[in-house]
C-alpha cells in the first residue's frame, strides 16, 4: 500500500521555548547546588527557594534543605509570596530552629547559601545596611540580619543580584555589611557571572542575548575576562516546565525583571 502525500510528510518538529532572564539566571543557581549538598535559606529569599526547588526536582534529588521557617526539608511544590510562609512547614522532615542553622554552618555542615545584596564591589564586600555611611546613612535598606557570619562560615557561598546596574556593582561598597578576604566568590546577575574577591574580579561567562558591552554599562567596579567569553547554556524545556510548575504565579520573572535586550 503506498502512502498518501498527507501520511508521508514529516512530523512538524517541536518549537525551542524561549526562556525568561528568569527561568536562566534561577536555573544557573540551582547548578551550584550539587547532589547530596545542604542548603539553607534566611529571610527574604524566594528566588534562593525556587533554585532549591528546581535543584531538587532535576539534578540533586538527595540535597537536605534547612529552611530558615523552622522547616528540615520541606515539601516545596509551589513557590510562595514569602519565603517565611508558614505553608513551607509542610512535607517537613523535622524541624530546625534559627541557632540550629547557625550551629550547622559554625560547624562547616553547610555547602550553600545564597547572599542578596543592595551594593557588591569587586572585592567581594557587600551591603545591606545603608548608603552614605552608618552614623548619617542616606537610605537604610533590610539590613544584614545573619548574612556576616554565614557567609563566612557556609563551604560554597554565592551572591545573586538579580537586576545588574551600576548602582548594584559599584566600586566600593558604601558599608560593608559582609566580606571574605579569605576566598574568592561567585556573582549571579541577570547579564552574567562574576568570580569577585582578591587578585580582582573577573567576569567567568555571558548570559544568552547579553552583550559585553551591557555587561560594561551595568558593571561599576572593573573587571578582566578572558579573549574568548564563554556564553551560558539555557535551561532545556523540562527546566523551563518544572519552574512554571514550582512557579504558576511568576513570582521569578517579577524579582528579576526584563530580558537583556529590553534593557
Amino acid at each position: 500500500m503506498i502512502a498518501s502525500t498527507a501520511d508521508s510528510r514529516p512530523l512538524p518538529t517541536a518549537i525551542a521555548r524561549a526562556p525568561s532572564v528568569a527561568d536562566r539566571l534561577v536555573w544557573r543557581m540551582a547548578c551550584e547546588i550539587t547532589d547530596g549538598a545542604v542548603v539553607a535559606t534566611g529571610v527574604a529569599s524566594p528566588l534562593a527557594v525556587l533554585a532549591i526547588a528546581l535543584a531538587r526536582a532535576t539534578h540533586a534529588p538527595r540535597l537536605t534543605y534547612l529552611a530558615c521557617v523552622g522547616s528540615l526539608n520541606p515539601g516545596v511544590s509551589r513557590l510562595l509570596g514569602s519565603s517565611e510562609d508558614l505553608a513551607y512547614l509542610a512535607g517537613r522532615s523535622g524541624e530546625i530552629t534559627i541557632p540550629d542553622l547557625f550551629d550547622h554552618a559554625r560547624r562547616g555542615r553547610i555547602d550553600n547559601v545564597f547572599f542578596g545584596a543592595v551594593e557588591v564591589d569587586g572585592d567581594g564586600r557587600t551591603n545591606l545596611s545603608a548608603s552614605g555611611s552608618l552614623d548619617r546613612p542616606g537610605v537604610k535598606f533590610p539590613g544584614v540580619v545573619g548574612a556576616c557570619s554565614l557567609r563566612r562560615w557556609c563551604k560554597r557561598p554565592v551572591l545573586v543580584v538579580p537586576r545588574q546596574s551600576k548602582r548594584c556593582l559599584v566600586v566600593r561598597v558604601a558599608v560593608s555589611s559582609t566580606s571574605d578576604e579569605t576566598r574568592r566568590t561567585r556573582l549571579l546577575t541577570d547579564l552574567g557571572t562574576f568570580t569577585l574577591g582578591a587578585p580582582g574580579a573577573a567576569l567567568e561567562a555571558i548570559a544568552p542575548g547579553a552583550t559585553l558591552d551591557q555587561v560594561r554599562a551595568r558593571t561599576g567596579f572593573g573587571y578582566g575576562h578572558a579573549a574568548a567569553l564563554h556564553t551560558l547554556s539555557d535551561p532545556p524545556d523540562p527546566v523551563i516546565d518544572t519552574l512554571d510548575a514550582l512557579d504558576p504565579a511568576g513570582f521569578r520573572r517579577e524579582l528579576v525583571g526584563a530580558t537583556p535586550q529590553e534593557t
